[in-house]
C-alpha cells in the first residue's frame, strides 16, 4: 500500500527534490495531485481557448473547455469577445454541442430556453403561463467566463476573477510570441479547424516534453532520421539556445551547428521579409533570421513547435508552420489533445497550403512526429501507476532524473532577448522551472 497522503510537508520534499534536479515518479498518475491540480492552477491561472481568426464576424461561435468546463466563445453583435458557460441557466444542460458556427441565438435542447449573443435569456417556452410575470429574465442570463483577454489573437480565459492581468501572466513570453505571433503585418490565422485526440498520458509529460526535451528529438524521432527527413546528426536539435522564462514559460529557439541557415526566416516567402523588419526589432529579426525550429511551452498546457518539415521524401522541399496545441486533462491518466494550425494571413495561398501539409505530415492526428510522440507519452504513465512507483516513502530512490546541465551549464549573458538563456537546448533548465512552479501553485 502507499503509506503517506499528500499534504503539504510531501509537497515541500518534492519542491527539494526538483531544486536537485528529481522528480518522485508518482506525480505523474496520483489523483490526488490531479484534483488538487485542477483546484490551484486550472481554475487559477489564465487557459488558452481559441484564435481571433475562428470566430471573425459578429454571430460566430466556437465551443471549447477548460478541463472540465465547457465554454462558449462568441463575437457578439457588437464585435466584442464574450465567453460564456456553455451550460443552460435552467437545467444545467450543454447548451451548444456543436463544434462552431455563426447564430443569433442559441436555443437549449432540453426545455427550449433561448439566450442571444449577449447571453440575455430572451425565450422561455410558454413563459408567462408558467412562470408567471415575476419572472425577472435577466437573472437567468448565460454565466459568464470570469475573465477572457487576447494577445496577438491567442484569447485566453481565466475562471479566476482575480487572476493577474494576461499580459502580466504572460510576461517574458510576449517577446517570442511576437516573433512567431506578430511578424507579419496582419498576424496569423488558423488554417482548417482544430484537431483533437486523446492520449493515455498526463498533461505534465507532453507540456514538459515540448516545453523542455529537444534531448527526445534524436531517439524518440529517429524514424524520421531513418526516413532522411531529419538530420542524422545526434545533437542536432541540441544546437541554439534554452531560454527559460518566469512563471514556468520556456522556449527553445533551435539553430544549425554554426548558427549559419540556407533557410533565413524559416523559409518563409522573401517578399514578406520587409514585413517582419517593420514588425520585429533588431535582435528578434536576427534570432529570427537564423532559427531552424522554435519548440516550448506557456505553463500550464499550452506548447507550440515552429519547425521546418517536408511533405514527403528527402528531395522534397521544407514548409514551416505553426502549431499551437493545448493539453486537456481529462484525468490523471488521460488528456485531450487540441491542435491548430497557423498560418500568416498576409502569406502567398501557395504556401498557405504547403505548410498546412507540413503540418498535417509531422505534427497532425496521423503525423509522423506525433505517432513517435504518443506511444512514448503513454508508456510513460503506464510505468508510473504501479506500487514501487507511486510510493510517497521514495525508500526505492523513486525519482526521474531531471539533472542534465544542472550546475555545470552557465547562462550566455550576451543573448539579446528576455529570459535566463542557456548556449544548448539539450538541457533540463526548463523542466526543473516549470516544476517548480508547478509545485509552488500546489503548495499555495
Amino acid at each position: 500500500m502507499v503509506k503517506r497522503v499528500l499534504d503539504q510537508e510531501v509537497l515541500r520534499e518534492v519542491k527539494e527534490k526538483i531544486q536537485r534536479g528529481v522528480l518522485p515518479q508518482w506525480a505523474f498518475a496520483n489523483e490526488d495531485i490531479y484534483e488538487r491540480e485542477l483546484a490551484h492552477i486550472y481554475a487559477k491561472t489564465w487557459n488558452f481557448i481559441g484564435h481571433e481568426s475562428e470566430i471573425e464576424n459578429p454571430g460566430d461561435y466556437i465551443t471549447r473547455w477548460i478541463v472540465h468546463d465547457p465554454v462558449l466563445l462568441l463575437r457578439d453583435s457588437e464585435g466584442r469577445i464574450q465567453a460564456y458557460l456553455n451550460s443552460c441557466s435552467h437545467r444545467g444542460t450543454q447548451l451548444c454541442s456543436a463544434d462552431f458556427g455563426s447564430n443569433k441565438t442559441f436555443t437549449c435542447p432540453y426545455h427550449g430556453w433561448t439566450f442571444n449573443l449577449s447571453g440575455e435569456l430572451i425565450g422561455i417556452v410558454a413563459g408567462n403561463q408558467v412562470y408567471g410575470e415575476e419572472l425577472d429574465r435577466s437573472e437567468w442570463s448565460l454565466r459568464k467566463i470570469p475573465r477572457v483577454d487576447s494577445y496577438q489573437g491567442m484569447i485566453f480565459a481565466s475562471l479566476n476573477p482575480d487572476v493577474e492581468p494576461l499580459e502580466d501572466f504572460l510576461g517574458e513570453m510576449r517577446w517570442y510570441f511576437d516573433i512567431m505571433l506578430g511578424r507579419s503585418d496582419n498576424g496569423l490565422e488558423v488554417r482548417g479547424v482544430p484537431h483533437r485526440w486523446r492520449v493515455a498520458t498526463n498533461w505534465k509529460i507532453s507540456s514538459d516534453n515540448f516545453g523542455g526535451d529537444p534531448y527526445h528529438t534524436a531517439m524518440t524521432h529517429r524514424s524520421t532520421v531513418e526516413l532522411g527527413i531529419s538530420p542524422k546528426d545526434p545533437l542536432f536539435a541540441s544546437y541554439g539556445h534554452q531560454i527559460v522564462l518566469k512563471n514556468g514559460h520556456g522556449v527553445n529557439m533551435i539553430t544549425t551547428k554554426d548558427g549559419t541557415t540556407q533557410n533565413p526566416y524559416q523559409g518563409l516567402p522573401e517578399e514578406m521579409w520587409p514585413m517582419f523588419a517593420r514588425n520585429l526589432n533588431e535582435d528578434q529579426l536576427d534570432i529570427f533570421y537564423r532559427t531552424v525550429v522554435i519548440v516550448g511551452s506557456c505553463f500550464p498546457n499550452l506548447s507550440f513547435v515552429s519547425p521546418m518539415h517536408g511533405t514527403g521524401g528527402p528531395d522534397e522541399p521544407l514548409t514551416s508552420f505553426v502549431n499551437f496545441r493545448v493539453w486537456r486533462p481529462l484525468g490523471p491518466d488521460e488528456i485531450e489533445v487540441w491542435s491548430w494550425c497557423l498560418v500568416d494571413k498576409d502569406a502567398p495561398e501557395v504556401f498557405k497550403e504547403a505548410s498546412y501539409k507540413s503540418y498535417i505530415g509531422s505534427f497532425g492526428p496521423a503525423g509522423t512526429l506525433e505517432q513517435d510522440d504518443t506511444e512514448i507519452w503513454t508508456r510513460v504513465v503506464d510505468a508510473s501507476k504501479g506500487f514501487m512507483a507511486q510510493d510517497k516513502d521514495v525508500h526505492y530512490n523513486n525519482v526521474l532524473n531531471y539533472l542534465m546541465g544542472l550546475d555545470r551549464v552557465t547562462p550566455d549573458k550576451d543573448w539579446p532577448g528576455p529570459g535566463t538563456a542557456y548556449p544548448t537546448c539539450y538541457l533540463d533548465a526548463i523542466s526543473r522551472s516549470f516544476y517548480e512552479h508547478w509545485v509552488d501553485l500546489l503548495i499555495d
